[in-house]
């Protein structure tokens, strides 16, 4: 007998789990930007407070799967949960659960996005000759600098951060290791943020996510940033290799 010619097709379902990502963050665009705000969390906090009192551990779990989801799913209120890790858990352990989850979330878009597109295009520029197998062979050789440039620049969105890597063909290790780092000066600030929320809400106000861009706060990241830069560019002078 012969196959059947109705037998789903490999190639596809490799792009299954990032056209999921996809859908769901068009459709929790629409669904989820009201209710994920500020707002939001600001008429549930006594009940929120009184949970985690109560039930630490699971609150941080709920925490911890909320904001990997917001993170794998593209979703809206990132700052939000950003600054709800550190109202609701403190600076240090506010910060540790942030970086955990948005980690997490990242990788996972990391790895929908490397087993379809990535895939492909990377096995695309390694048979590739001229400009684009060039390209190809400095990132691999600068990736380190590269993947803690895409977590420094702070104009860099965030599922851009996460979805460029997995179609260069960047090491997973490597990914995971320097997300994990590069996200922690950001996310200290907005954790920051998060340690005074209640006595923002009490005044009736909400949180100034400004603050990311004052000089103080954006100085240091910046400087991050440029010392990331700092082997590309010494080896751009050198002319060891063509960037």
């Amino acid at each position: 007998m012969t196959q059947m010619t109705d037998a789903p097709d490999p190639g596809l379902k490799r792009h299954l789990p990032l056209i999921a990502i996809l859908t769901v963050a068009v459709i929790g665009f629409f669904t989820l930007r009201d209710y994920l705000t500020f707002d939001t969390l600001s008429q549930n906090r006594e009940w929120l407070l009184n949970y985690r009192d109560n039930h630490y551990v699971l609150m941080v779990a709920a925490f911890v799967a909320v904001y990997f989801l917001i993170v794998a799913f593209s979703l809206p209120g990132a700052a939000v949960a950003s600054v709800t890790g550190g109202f609701l858990f403190g600076l240090w352990a506010g910060t540790a659960f942030n970086v955990i989850a948005a980690t997490l979330g990242a990788v996972a878009i990391f790895l929908a996005a490397r087993a379809g597109l990535g895939k492909t295009l990377a096995a695309k520029m390694d048979a590739s000759e001229g400009r684009l197998r060039s390209l190809k062979e400095g990132l691999r050789e600068n990736e380190i600098s590269m993947l803690f440039l895409l977590r420094l620049v702070p104009v860099v969105p965030f599922f851009v951060a996460n979805l460029v890597p997995a179609l260069v063909g960047v090491k997973l290790r490597n990914f995971v290791w320097t997300t994990a780092l590069g996200i922690i000066p950001g996310g200290i600030v907005f954790t920051s943020i998060g340690v005074g929320l209640g006595e923002v809400f009490d005044r009736g106000e909400t949180p100034d996510l400004s603050l990311l861009w004052a000089p103080h706060v954006i100085g240091p990241i910046l400087g991050l940033a440029a010392l990331a830069a700092l082997p590309i560019v010494i080896k751009a002078i050198r002319g060891k290799k063509e960037i």
